[in-house]
């Protein structure tokens, strides 16, 4: 449906389209390669899917670029409701597009490490796999790094759900508890990473707060009031 028609559903869809590859790159790639403490069997992992392990990086640089057109969607559909709130929302997500994308350069670090050609033959193939695990542990850093910023777009989201009046406000509160556990997350596994993964599993409920949104725009569209169009 033309996003002039119903630009809830077009921005529902454009969230849709981005989020699947990113849970790819961000979920199962990880899992398919990682052994958490082992650095010698995830070296040997990135080795054998190398392409799978190419393949997410590749996914993840898209996913995060595409999201601007997530952010433009939006804007578009919440811009009545308050301007400058609008486009807080959209620069706090523009901002973490970059620190994503240069925190991949810890993933392709990896994968040179773990493949050890060329010049990398010259240190032996222990050393090599801990620097290499040593990287997949930057890289997930770096995404508690980019959380941070995933967590505060979604405050000024939030807030315009909740002021819209054309979307339930209760997805509005949703959005601003997802944002506090993001925030909270994020900054856990920088300074207290031994409480990241409890953390992770009590916040899930607030995680699924952007999914809820998505649904709800996808299956029941939003249109903002005439006067809000402009």
């Amino acid at each position: 449906m033309p996003s002039t028609r119903n630009p809830g559903r077009y921005a529902g869809l454009w969230y849709l389209l981005v989020s699947i590859p990113a849970v790819f790159a961000l979920v199962y790639v990880p899992g398919q390669v990682i052994v958490s403490g082992n650095a010698t069997a995830t070296a040997n992992n990135i080795v054998a899917s190398e392409m799978l392990y190419r393949v997410g990086i590749g996914v993840q640089l898209i996913s995060q670029a595409l999201f601007v057109f997530v952010a433009l969607a939006l804007y578009d559909l919440l811009k009545g409701v308050n301007k400058r709130q609008a486009w807080l929302m959209v620069t706090l997500i523009v901002i973490s597009i970059p620190i994503s994308f240069a925190n991949e350069l810890n993933a392709v670090a990896a994968l040179l490490l773990a493949r050890g050609s060329g010049f990398l033959s010259a240190i032996d193939k222990p050393q090599r796999d801990a620097l290499a695990m040593l990287f997949v542990k930057v890289h997930t850093l770096g995404f508690d790094v980019a959380g941070v910023f995933w967590g505060l777009w979604l405050f000024p989201m939030g807030r315009l759900v909740y002021k819209s009046r054309f979307i339930p406000r209760v997805l509005g509160v949703w959005l601003a508890v997802g944002g506090v556990a993001y925030v909270i997350m994020s900054l856990t596994g920088l300074i207290l990473p031994e409480y990241r993964g409890k953390l992770f599993t009590a916040f899930q409920p607030a995680f699924l707060s952007e999914v809820g949104l998505m649904l709800w725009l996808i299956v029941k569209g939003a249109r903002p009031p005439a006067g809000q169009l402009a």
